[in-house]
């Protein structure tokens, strides 16, 4: 298997290239990767480590890249930097006070992740949402929609059955995996989020709740069943 390809944006980042370098990985920054300037990137990158002043890129990092692993640094593991972190819209943070161990581990774990939940590279449809699972970018017409990787494995899933209606146990069972979330709500926030993500440009509406049974994702409201 070829090195993973790891993009660095910051200078905290930049600073563990050696480091990363030693333990497999190629590292790039952006400028060697051609970014900016309008510029279409010849090689794409597995992860993105982001220094803590690079929040504001997520969002165009994920429309260029799909769901790649996103790591933010947020320089002191608190609870205030933690929700900072996810309410930006990565994956995971990492932190630039500490040694590299804890990064190392958690790059490895979610690049594991994105190679388990990998499918074969066909374009999957509904309307005129298109996900391509070779890049894992999103595409709501000619507009591309960043997701993190959660709210991705939940649409995924949706696609793979669309048309039909996906209930609440299959959807922790796979996109979770935690008997635990099945007294939350987490499930109907994450569906908000697609929701307000599918349907940022005023496009119609895809995801339809079918009460008491679960979701279902298609082009057309589902017939003779009540939804929200």
């Amino acid at each position: 298997m070829s090195e993973a390809l790891i993009l660095l944006v910051g200078p905290e980042a930049e600073a563990l290239a050696a480091r990363l370098e030693a333990s497999g990985y190629a590292c790039s920054s952006e400028a060697q990767l051609g970014i900016g300037a309008g510029q279409d990137s010849a090689a794409s990158p597995d992860a993105v480590l982001l220094s803590a002043g690079e929040a504001g890129r997520i969002g165009a990092l994920r429309a260029q890249w799909g769901t790649i692993p996103l790591l933010l640094d947020v320089g002191n593991d608190t609870v205030e930097a933690r929700i900072h972190c996810l309410s930006s819209g990565a994956d995971d943070f990492w932190l630039s006070s500490l040694g590299p161990s804890d990064l190392l581990m958690r790059l490895r774990l979610h690049l594991d992740l994105t190679r388990r939940t990998n499918v074969p590279a066909q374009l999957l449809q509904v309307g005129d949402l298109v996900v391509n699972p070779s890049t894992r970018q999103v595409k709501r017409g000619p507009r591309p929609v960043g997701l993190t990787a959660r709210e991705y494995q939940l649409l995924l899933l949706l696609l793979e059955r669309k048309g039909t209606v996906v209930g609440r146990e299959l959807i922790l069972r796979q996109v979770w995996n935690d008997d635990q979330a099945t007294t939350s709500n987490v499930i109907e926030v994450y569906v908000r989020y697609l929701r307000q993500k599918l349907e940022e440009g005023g496009e119609r509406r895809l995801i339809h709740t079918i009460r008491g049974q679960g979701y279902c994702l298609s082009e057309r409201l589902p017939p003779l069943e009540a939804r929200s």
